[in-house]
């Protein structure tokens, strides 16, 4: 049972727990502290973050109270919001994650609004294609982009069985299960077959940065979905050192800051014996080049 007095603590009603929780945690410097109070009041009291505007005066039950506590000490302590709760919205679907997978960030829709406007001047929306997501994770990607293309089927793998597990969960969740495969395997290293689009946001931090990063990604992340070892560039060259084997149409990856040239670069040394290639650049909100693609040209 929880102890009454010590749950009063942040407010008895919505309101009054958004303000309180709003205070403490700009105390503790965190960001925004008022979308994180209004997130976790929700999260602790069961409802939408849409009913603390519509009725601010609702009470919050004992347990309620209690578990906003336990919540509030977390997100003091550097926790993100997204791995209190355990999950993530993502191109407007919500996805469980766990400590073997990369909170995914909103950053990363630039990759899914690139692969949608390939695909409506592929035609996949219309066409049964195959896609390929190295590193999946959460599945947060492969599982957006099945969702938007009813016909499209794929495979996500990563070396974390872990990870893997938690991509399945997600995609049972969201009713993709018959169209998902996950699958352990080191980037596309022992995978049959050829597809017309491949994902990836692979780690892309340099190791010398990965210090340098907020606690709430330096402590709660994977330090394997972050380290992208000493340049940022090592899972790339092994993406595209064997590439040729397995892509037959578009190869999308997201990039971090200065490196869209040097991926770039990658991907067509990859190809330059073999085949003709088109490089595409996609930037985000923010004006910077988020995502390279490469296209094969027949």
């Amino acid at each position: 049972m929880p102890d009454a007095r010590r749950a009063r603590g942040l407010g008895e009603t919505l309101g009054e727990a958004v303000r309180e929780v709003q205070r403490v945690l700009a105390q503790a410097g965190v960001d925004d502290p008022g979308r994180d109070a209004r997130l976790l009041v929700a999260a602790a009291a069961g409802v939408e973050t849409s009913q603390i505007i519509a009725r601010p005066e609702w009470r919050l039950s004992i347990e309620a109270q209690a578990r906003l506590q336990d919540m509030v000490l977390r997100r003091s302590a550097r926790e993100p919001v997204s791995r209190i709760v355990g999950e993530r919205e993502f191109y407007g679907r919500r996805f469980s994650l766990s400590p073997a997978t990369l909170d995914p960030r909103p950053d990363s829709e630039t990759l899914i609004e690139a692969a949608l406007a390939i695909s409506a001047r592929e035609g996949w929306r219309e066409t049964p294609i195959r896609i390929l997501d190295i590193g999946t994770g959460t599945g947060c990607l492969l599982l957006t982009l099945l969702g938007e293309l009813p016909l499209a089927t794929g495979l996500g793998t990563d070396v974390s069985e872990a990870a893997l597990a938690t991509a399945a969960r997600n995609a049972e969740t969201l009713g993709l299960a018959r169209r998902a495969t996950f699958a352990r395997h080191d980037a596309h290293e022992g995978i049959a077959g050829s597809f017309d689009l491949v994902i990836s946001n692979p780690p892309y931090i340099h190791t010398g940065d990965i210090a340098d990063l907020s606690p709430e990604v330096r402590q709660y992340d994977p330090l394997a979905a972050l380290d992208g070892g000493p340049d940022g560039l090592d899972i790339y060259r092994k993406i595209a050192a064997g590439l040729e084997r397995v892509l037959r149409g578009w190869v999308i990856l997201e990039v971090g800051m200065g490196q869209a040239d040097a991926v770039a670069q990658l991907l067509q040394q990859a190809f330059v014996k073999t085949r003709k290639a088109e490089v595409c650049r996609y930037d985000d909100l923010g004006g910077h080049t988020r995502c390279v693609a490469l296209r094969l040209q027949s």
